[in-house]
């Protein structure tokens, strides 16, 4: 929860940040984005440092460096500093829930590992709670270095108490290892990728690449809402005020808890059906209520919003669905591996997202939040169109190949060239694609 804190702490105080740094649309865009950039580039690294050294010291690490982050972006004089500020919260925040999922496979039995996973990210929510309303209003009844050196306490106190808490393994095991009580099996848990060999067969599965661009469409609409532009369209671009628009904020959060249990079991009962009935379905829904918000004339109903609020939140529950590809279609060896290429798809295209929407608001003229306007608003968030088709597109193809991978489906034919006729055909032959 304080990890996801810390992560979207600038969520309903964008505005804020870019009157305290003097910061344009682009230069506000980069605070995100070199945090996301930071998080998805650290997944190796910790993984290779959780093999080694365990959960334990790498959520103290990850506490530590989120506390020291936010220290600094309390005292930052400029951009710069903020800058590096965020880059330390990318850092510890990408330390945290791999070490998270380390603790569950290791201290629980298999049987209950899926449910307790998806209960630590239900839970974790609660924390864009807290930076929604708590953190928000101790900024507008105090200062800015009064607020995140608050949040920089509390995470070092969280540093000494996961450091005192956490261990990481059940005494009785000298490794780290996930046991089955139902069959008595014994599985070493690994959390490192493999460069070589591991790396390029895992990408060279369809249900791979079916992963990776089903995690990369899907949240990244919600996540640049919710981390950076959310606050400042529903506030300045909107005409909400600031209990208002935390309200559309809370609906995103709840929903997105509610949705959860429901979008996996469904994709648990339908596997071979998750991209058409689910995946694919859920991308639509926020491509057309996204458009019917920009078309909308005038300010957008209440209503509307709330609805807006509802589509996006199924976008994170979705993006499990890429990581469920990816368990069921590698084998226990190239998980890790295959896991990592399915994690980078949602932060590339968040932070995409996020810059995209920074550079076409500097391109209107509009890039401080005195220039911000809802029809530069509109504008900006029409660039997440793009990345919907190109990553919808792809999921098409690549279902289409794992099917044919698994033997679901015939391969594609085509007909013989006209006029060219191989020995022993007959009329109407085709001839198989490769």
């Amino acid at each position: 929860m304080l990890s996801i804190t810390n992560r979207t702490s600038l969520s309903a105080v964008g505005v804020d940040a870019a009157v305290r740094f003097d910061a344009d649309a682009s230069t506000l865009s980069m605070f995100a984005v070199i945090q996301l950039a930071v998080y998805g580039g650290m997944q190796i690294p910790v993984g290779v440092l959780l093999d080694r050294i365990g959960a334990r010291p790498m959520i103290t690490i990850g506490m530590a460096l989120m506390a020291i982050g936010q220290a600094v972006l309390a005292f930052a004089p400029d951009v710069g500093w903020a800058i590096v500020a965020r880059m330390l919260v990318g850092a510890g925040d990408a330390a945290v829930f791999p070490s998270v999922l380390r603790v569950v496979a290791v201290w629980f039995p298999a049987r209950q590992a899926p449910f307790l996973v998806q209960m630590t990210g239900i839970l974790g929510q609660f924390g864009q709670l807290a930076a929604i309303f708590p953190l928000a209003a101790l900024l507008h009844a105090t200062t800015w270095t009064i607020a995140f050196g608050s949040l920089a306490g509390l995470g070092l106190l969280f540093t000494v108490l996961t450091f005192a808490v956490i261990r990481n393994r059940p005494p009785d095991r000298a490794e780290d290892v996930s046991v089955d009580t139902q069959t008595g099996a014994i599985q070493i848990v690994r959390s490192s990728v493999d460069f070589r060999e591991g790396f390029r067969q895992s990408w060279a599965h369809p249900a791979t690449r079916l992963a990776f661009w089903s995690h990369f469409t899907t949240p990244f609409s919600g996540t640049a809402f919710m981390l950076l532009w959310g606050f400042p369209f529903l506030t300045v671009g909107e005409g909400l005020s600031a209990p208002v628009a935390s309200l559309v904020f809370s609906v995103y959060v709840v929903c997105g808890m509610l949705s959860g249990p429901v979008i996996g079991a469904l994709s648990s009962r339908h596997p071979m059906r998750r991209s058409r009935m689910l995946v694919l379905p859920i991308i639509g829904l926020q491509a057309v209520v996204w458009l019917v918000v920009i078309a909308w004339p005038g300010q957008s109903p209440l209503w509307l919003l709330f609805v807006l609020a509802f589509a996006m939140s199924t976008g994170g529950p979705a993006s499990m669905i890429g990581f469920d590809h990816a368990r069921t279609f590698n084998p226990a060896h190239r998980l890790s591996t295959a896991t990592g290429i399915v994690n980078v798809g949602g932060f590339l295209a968040a932070l995409l997202a996020i810059l995209f929407i920074g550079l076409a608001m500097d391109a209107q003229g509009a890039g401080t939040p005195d220039a911000y306007t809802l029809e530069a608003f509109r504008i900006a968030f029409l660039t997440q169109v793009p990345l919907w088709v190109l990553g919808a597109t792809f999921i098409v193809i690549e279902r289409r190949r794992t099917r044919v991978h698994l033997g679901l489906d015939a391969p594609r034919v085509r007909r013989r060239r006209r006029g060219v006729a191989a020995a022993g055909d007959t009329p109407g032959d085709e001839l198989p694609l490769d």
